[in-house]
C-alpha cells in the first residue's frame, strides 16, 4: 500500500487542532473525505485542508467513498455505534481516549474489530510524546523500572457535572491518560490499593491509587480534579537513576548522585515547538499508518485499551 485513504468522521476543535495537521503533513496519507453535522465546521476545516469531499451523513461517506480507514472523533458517549458500524464494514478505525464509556463496549469493540480483521488504535497520545519515550529509554537501559508516578491534577471546582454535562466520570474521561500512562511506564498491575474521594463536590474528582507491577516494580497514581491549577507530570525511577518529568516543558535526569541532572526541553526531544509534534499526536498518527501499511497491529489497539478500562474499573472496585 503506497498511500493511505482516511476519512473523518468530526470537525471539532481538537481533531483541527492535532490530527489534521499531523495526516496533512505526511506524503502518504490522503484525507479523502470528512464529515460533521455542523456545516459551518465542516466546510471550515475542508477549505483549511483543501479536502472536496465533504458529507454531512457519515453512512453516505462510507457507501461513496473507497478508503482505508476512519478516524472517528467524537464525544465517547457516542462512539459505540458508529465506531461498531465502521468495523463491520471492515475499515480500520482510530478514536481518542476513552475508547467508549465501560469496559464492556471496550471489549466489544475489540471483539468485532478482531471478527473484521480491522486495525484499531485509541489516542492513549502520552505513550507516543517523544520525551516521555526519550526519558523511558535512558531509565530502562539502567535496569527495570522500580518505580514509576503519575500525576495528573486540575481545578475544576464549581463544575456541576463532568464530562459532557455528566456523561462520563473523570477518571474514564480524562485521567485516563494517568492510567493508561502508569501501565505504560510499570507494565501490568498484580496488586492495587485506591482511594477515591468527592472533593468539594457531589462527583467523584480525586482518585489515588498504590499499585505492584508484576514486574516486581511499584506505581503511584495521584490525580485530583479539586487542585491548585493543571499539573500533569510523571516519574520514573530505576537503579541509580531518576527522571522527572513534566511533558509540557522539560524533563530532568539524575544519575548517581550527580547534583547536576540533564535537561531535555519538550521540543529538542520531537525536533519541533509544534503543539501535535511534542505532544505525540504526529507520532500516534504516524504509528497506525505505519501499522496499517505494514499489517500490523498498532501498540494502543482496542484489545490493549481494555486493560486499561479494567485498571479504571479497579481503581473504582479496590478502595482502602
Amino acid at each position: 500500500m503506497n498511500e493511505v485513504k482516511i476519512g473523518f468522521i468530526g470537525c471539532g476543535s481538537f481533531a483541527n487542532r492535532v490530527h489534521y495537521p499531523s495526516l496533512t503533513k505526511m506524503d502518504d496519507v490522503v484525507i479523502a473525505a470528512i464529515c460533521d453535522l455542523n456545516q459551518e465546521r465542516l466546510q471550515k476545516t475542508a477549505a483549511k485542508y483543501r479536502i472536496c469531499q465533504t458529507f454531512t451523513d457519515y453512512r453516505e461517506m462510507l457507501n461513496r467513498v473507497e478508503l482505508d480507514a476512519v478516524y472517528i472523533i467524537m464525544p465517547p458517549h457516542h462512539l459505540f455505534d458508529v465506531t461498531v458500524d465502521c468495523l463491520n464494514r471492515k475499515l480500520n478505525v482510530f478514536i481518542e481516549k476513552p475508547p467508549g464509556i465501560t469496559r464492556w463496549q471496550t471489549e466489544s469493540m475489540a471483539r468485532i474489530a478482531e471478527r473484521n480483521g480491522c486495525k484499531t488504535m485509541v489516542g492513549f497520545n502520552r505513550r507516543f510524546i517523544p520525551l516521555m519515550k526519550k526519558v523511558r529509554s535512558m531509565i530502562e537501559e539502567r535496569s527495570p523500572m522500580t518505580l514509576c508516578v503519575a500525576t495528573f491534577y486540575k481545578n475544576t471546582i464549581g463544575a456541576t457535572e463532568h464530562y459532557y454535562g455528566g456523561a462520563v466520570d473523570i477518571l474514564t474521561c480524562d485521567a485516563i491518560h494517568a492510567v493508561d500512562a502508569l501501565r505504560w511506564m510499570g507494565g501490568e498491575v498484580k496488586n492495587l490499593s485506591s482511594t477515591v474521594q468527592k472533593l468539594y463536590s457531589n462527583y467523584y474528582n480525586s482518585f489515588v491509587a498504590l499499585t505492584k507491577f508484576e514486574s516486581g516494580g511499584t506505581g503511584v497514581l495521584l490525580t485530583n480534579w479539586a487542585a491548585g491549577k493543571r499539573v500533569h507530570t510523571f516519574e520514573m525511577h530505576a537503579k541509580g537513576i531518576s527522571g522527572f518529568i513534566d511533558s509540557d516543558r522539560q524533563a530532568v535526569v539524575y544519575a548517581d548522585n550527580s547534583p547536576e541532572g540533564e535537561v531535555f526541553s519538550t521540543s529538542e526531544a520531537a525536533g519541533s515547538d509544534e503543539f501535535h509534534v511534542y505532544s505525540g499526536y504526529y507520532q500516534e498518527d504516524r504509528h497506525f499508518i505505519d501499522c496499517i501499511k505494514q499489517d500490523t497491529l498498532p501498540e494502543t489497539h482496542f484489545g490493549d485499551a481494555v486493560k486499561t478500562m479494567e485498571l479504571v474499573e479497579r481503581i473504582y472496585q479496590e478502595v482502602l
